[in-house]
């Protein structure tokens, strides 16, 4: 499968998830999905192979690419500004689509914990819909909106996070 794939499968698999947790979020399959986690957990097995197993399409240039048929990824990258940038603008293909399976899996998690703890707090589905529109779009703030709507709102019980 192409980067560009499944770039486009990556993207259609969150979507479903994120629209029945919020048109139907009591429905058990929104339940089980937000609970057991298989979509993220598949997309972990697509970030695993895209950033360690997938042959790349290019070269890219700099420490982090062992050539053109080994992913390779420089772990020292991550302990710098500098080296994350190189990462990130490496010109590989699978190392910018293992980066934004990333940013899907993490946000659909974040969304699945705020609303299974909304609903263990009985917050109202009307203040989790913007939480959880924000994490789709804009991942932290959608989770940082959520703890600010639980500190001004009544009900708190300590997280089951």
């Amino acid at each position: 499968m192409t980067p560009e794939t499944a770039f486009q499968y990556a993207n259609l698999l969150v979507l479903p998830q994120w629209i029945m947790m919020i048109v139907a979020p009591r429905w058990r399959v929104t339940q089980m999905l937000a609970q057991l986690l298989p979509i993220p957990m598949i997309l972990g097995t697509m970030y695993v192979y895209y950033l360690f197993v997938a042959p790349t399409s290019s070269t890219g240039s700099g420490p982090s690419s062992l050539g053109p048929s080994s992913p390779g990824l420089d772990f020292r990258a991550f302990s710098t500004l500098q080296g994350v940038m190189s990462l990130m603008g490496s010109g590989r293909k699978e190392a910018a689509l293992a980066g934004w399976i990333h940013y899907l899996a993490f946000d659909l998690v974040a969304g699945s914990y705020i609303l299974r703890d909304g609903q263990s707090r009985t917050i109202h589905h009307g203040w989790l819909i913007p939480c959880m529109l924000l994490c789709f779009m804009l991942g932290p703030s959608g989770l940082l909106l959520y703890g600010l709507i639980r500190l001004f709102l009544k009900n708190q019980q300590s997280t089951k996070f």
